[in-house]
């Protein structure tokens, strides 16, 4: 697969955004094994220059605000490839609480990027979109194939800021032919994820807590049945790249894993990787989001021609090692 990606992004201009952030620094690093020119644009107010820190020598680095136009046209001149990841994003506390500040500046970001993209010619825009476009249908798992995201309906306005963002790569490229990619990322984890606890998610958090047990109580959000399907987040880069080469007629396309579990059983991976003997305990009172839900992959496999390769056993020795050094 390697071969194939690099034969596409050997000595292309590629822009990614949020590109010091938690996937975005991932797919820097994956572009430049590629060897893709590689440029990033990144206010730091989520990502951070440690994630880049050690290919800062061989990339281009904007640090700007994408909200003013004047920013978007200036990071886009002359890049032929644009993946646009960056996004107003928080944790579940964040997305349920703070609506304005989820949907206004993702909006206008969103909007800014394409035009400026149509402006200086790019030739391919990435669109990452999220699962929180959909919204549960029932108490059993929701498995959820790309039509079900419309007529739109997400629970939260991090959800609509990206439909808005859909419907524009569907109208750029309807209107002026610009290759659009829309990507619905599924539940990514891995090195480099935020570990504040106010904002981190599901994986980082408890892995978080398992090191720092018994000092910090191992809480569990919920009663633990909810159930997800994690996507590690080296493969989340290589599926993000492929979409750019083979999912760009603006046609939306899930990118998740088939491994689906349990909030109590991934407690019971990371426990059994600490090694240490830990009692869970559960918090019924806070946000729990969707209940139970994962990708319909299908789409994915047969238009990407491609299924991510890390196990989560295997993804989270990897995060939990990671979290430990930095800890």
């Amino acid at each position: 697969m390697k071969d194939v990606l690099k034969r596409e992004f050997e000595g292309k201009r590629a822009l990614v955004t949020g590109g010091a952030g938690f996937i975005g620094s991932h797919l820097v690093d994956l572009l430049l094994e590629l060897g893709a020119e590689v440029h990033v644009a990144d206010n730091l107010s989520r990502g951070s220059l440690s994630n880049i820190r050690h290919v800062l020598d061989r990339v281009v680095f904007h640090h700007v605000d994408l909200t003013d136009f004047r920013n978007c046209l200036s990071v886009t001149r002359d890049m032929e490839l644009v993946f646009h990841l960056a996004a107003t994003v928080g944790g579940i506390p964040y997305i349920k609480s703070k609506n304005v500040r989820c949907l206004a500046p993702d909006v206008v970001m969103h909007t800014h990027m394409l035009e400026a993209c149509r402006i200086n010619d790019v030739e391919k825009f990435l669109f990452t979109s999220s699962a929180c476009v959909y919204r549960e249908k029932t108490k059993e798992l929701n498995v959820f194939k790309e039509e079900d995201a419309y007529p739109a309906n997400p629970a939260t306005t991090y959800g609509w800021a990206k439909i808005f963002g859909e419907i524009l790569c569907r109208s750029y490229f309807t209107d002026y032919g610009i290759k659009c990619a829309i990507v619905r990322i599924f539940n990514a984890y891995g090195e480099r994820e935020n570990l504040d606890p106010r904002w981190s998610h599901v994986i980082p958090s408890l892995i978080r807590k398992a090191i720092l047990y018994p000092k910090v109580k191992f809480t569990i959000i919920g009663d633990g049945t909810q159930e997800r399907a994690f996507l590690y987040v080296k493969d989340c880069a290589e599926g993000l790249a492929l979409a750019m080469i083979r999912a760009c007629n603006a046609d939306p396309i899930n990118l998740g894993s088939d491994e689906v579990v349990s909030i109590n059983q991934l407690a019971q991976k990371i426990i059994k990787i600490s090694g240490k003997d830990i009692k869970i305990e559960y918090d019924l009172s806070g946000p729990k989001g969707t209940y139970k839900y994962c990708a319909d992959t299908s789409k994915m496999k047969r238009v990407l021609k491609w299924s991510p390769k890390t196990p989560l056993d295997e993804g989270l020795r990897r995060t939990y090692k990671w979290v430990e050094s930095v800890l």
